[in-house]
């Protein structure tokens, strides 16, 4: 392997650091993938903690002598690559054995030893935009799973993306590979012309774009409860009644495009290199802006200026959003496409969340209703942006992520509820005021109907 210096020492160090901290009931298999034209390289690192060890040792040494021959360790290897299922745009690979390294069985009771295993597959033939993913299933009751990918040193060969699961059992790279021969040049050759120039990875940026602001739950978080009072009136300092459909969908629409134009400025201006802000400075001030549009959602803070603050905070968000960029490893004029495409992506899904929200959010406005969504959402952004600050700027864990991350799996599912509240809400008090009405004035003829026979 030729992995770049810098890359490799990160991801060492940072598995390292895993390593040395896992769980004793944990067998902790960290796999580091480099990819080449022709094929893809990977590293395992096998450490089974101290209260599995055991099991794991018997399963290496078949005839219980205490030793692992050469044969156990090569069976062994074997074994857990054939418990990988290896794919190169949808074709699956054969994982072919390149070395072992097998640490002694007292380190391995210890929970100290690494059992180490490299192996390589060949890539099949393929276009620019390629898709390689890994699912690791060796002993998966208790095993604990990372995966990375190197830098490629290749400056033909550019990562678009990486998902993983939860367990990061299941790994897929996403990435370009420039300079790849067409066997219709005649007919390619414009397509050729755009690879060269970044456009080719135009979608997979896109999708990256769309899928970082989903993922992105204190992004979403910040707008949506900044967006909660917007179709309010303000009265002595207070938030009071609706403010008319129009004046509130122009309203709404004035605090997304704020905030849009304020994050693409400093995604364009971070991502061009031209500014650089530390990471962790950013995530801090983004959980404060969440603080700060909760406490505004509960009180009036600036009434009337949410587009200002959404613009002036959309520029601190953007410095994430080129965080993400960056790792893409576009060069200098490929990220100008490339910031295009993650832009866009980003206001795709933008907008879906907005619309999906900004009924539910209208409706609901013009209820006695809306207080309960208005106070209880402010409330649940105020704990998650105070936890964050705590997590991000003392680095210590909380449970916020689990939280808030549950919550927006079942996102769909409390839109269409929240939508369907806001319709009752809405509808019930006209419903009743008929049939109240219905029956005032059914009363009112009985009543004259019974004054008529008695003056009979």
């Amino acid at each position: 392997m030729k992995p770049s210096l810098i890359a490799t020492a990160a991801i060492l160090l940072s598995l390292g650091g895993v390593a040395s901290a896992h769980r004793l009931d944990e067998y902790l298999q960290a796999t580091i993938l480099s990819v080449e034209k022709d094929h893809v390289q990977a590293s395992m690192r096998l450490i089974p903690g101290v209260a599995v060890s055991s099991s794991i040792i018997a399963s290496i040494d078949s005839n219980g002598d205490g030793v692992i021959s050469e044969v156990e360790q090569r069976g062994y290897a074997q074994r857990v690559l054939d418990d990988l299922s290896v794919t190169a745009d949808g074709v699956k690979l054969t994982p072919k054995l390149v070395s072992i390294d097998f640490p002694r069985i007292e380190q391995m009771r210890e929970g100290l030893g690494e059992i180490k295993i490299e192996f390589t597959a060949a890539l099949p033939h393929g276009g620019t935009s390629r898709r390689l993913t890994l699912e690791n299933h060796h002993q998966s009751r208790n095993a604990a799973y990372l995966v990375n990918c190197l830098v490629p040193n290749d400056h033909d060969i550019r990562v678009v993306s990486q998902i993983r699961n939860e367990r990061q059992s299941f790994y897929q790279l996403d990435y370009v590979q420039a300079g790849v021969p067409s066997a219709r040049a005649d007919v390619n050759w414009w397509r050729s012309v755009r690879e060269w120039m970044g456009v080719a990875s135009f979608q997979s940026l896109f999708r990256l774009g769309m899928r970082h602001i989903a993922e992105g739950t204190d992004h979403l978080l910040f707008l949506l409860v900044l967006l909660l009072p917007a179709p309010l009136m303000v009265f002595h300092a207070r938030w009071a009644g609706f403010a008319g459909v129009r004046y509130s969908v122009l309203r709404i629409l004035k605090i997304v495009t704020a905030f849009t134009i304020g994050h693409s400025i400093s995604l364009a201006v971070a991502a061009l290199g031209f500014v650089r802000v530390p990471g962790r400075l950013i995530e801090v001030l983004i959980a404060g802006s969440i603080l700060i549009s909760a406490i505004h959602a509960l009180r009036p803070l600036f009434p009337g200026k949410e587009a200002g603050i959404a613009a002036f905070f959309g520029l601190i968000h953007g410095f994430a959003f080129a965080a993400t960029l960056n790792q893409v490893g576009l060069g200098r004029w490929e990220r100008v496409a490339g910031i295009l495409a993650f832009n866009l992506g980003i206001e795709t899904m933008q907008l879906i969340v907005v619309a999906a929200a900004m009924p539910s959010l209208v409706i609901m406005s013009r209820t006695r209703a809306h207080p309960v969504l208005r106070i209880g959402g402010a409330l649940f952004a105020g704990v998650a942006s105070v936890g964050w600050i705590i997590e991000r700027l003392l680095g210590l864990l909380s449970s916020v992520d689990v939280v808030v991350n549950r919550a927006a799996h079942y996102a769909v599912w409390i839109a269409g509820a929240l939508f369907l509240i806001s319709l009752s809400c809405w509808g019930l008090p006209k419903i009743l005021n008929q049939h109240s009405g219905g029956f005032q004035i059914l009363s009112a003829r009985a009543y004259k109907f019974r004054a008529e026979q008695a003056s009979r």
